[in-house]
């Protein structure tokens, strides 16, 4: 088994993917899911990917985390020092959704439990809680980038 990804709130990102941009795309990277955009930071680089979401009051709404991994491994995140609940979903290297993790609350004291993708995953998307069940996602959808 890999050890645990310290995410404070987050994951990590490279994207060496080509994408292309909708023509009425807003400015920024961003990922669509079931025809619903999000605008996202991208944590790409050890420090980033280390902080995260961590210390933030909230997200806006329609705005998310993407962390990008080099391979398909099993993920695990933990919510240290996160300060609002937040749903993960887990995508494969063909961003197919290979699981959920639900309204995961705040960690309110250590050990933080982690939340693990139960299979093979290459990326991460943190959303604010709820927004993985009012899309109706299920394994399998697709996650469209736009950088």
């Amino acid at each position: 088994m890999q050890p645990m990804f310290r995410a404070f709130c987050l994951l990590p990102l490279t994207l060496g993917l080509a994408v292309s941009l909708p023509a009425c795309a807003a400015k920024g990277p961003s990922v669509e899911l079931k025809g619903h955009a999000y605008s996202i930071e991208i944590a790409d680089t050890d420090a980033t990917r280390e902080h995260g979401l961590m210390e933030r009051e909230s997200m806006p709404a329609d705005h998310g985390m993407l962390f990008v991994f080099e391979d398909d491994a099993p993920r695990a995140f933990w919510m240290k020092n996160c300060k609002f609940a937040q749903d993960m979903l887990f995508f494969d290297a063909e961003r197919h959704l290979v699981s959920v993790q639900h309204d995961v609350p705040p960690c309110a004291a250590d050990p933080c439990p982690a939340y693990s993708s139960g299979a093979p995953a290459r990326y991460v998307l943190e959303l604010n809680a709820g927004q993985a069940k009012q899309l109706g996602l299920t394994p399998g959808d697709e996650m469209q980038i736009h950088r």
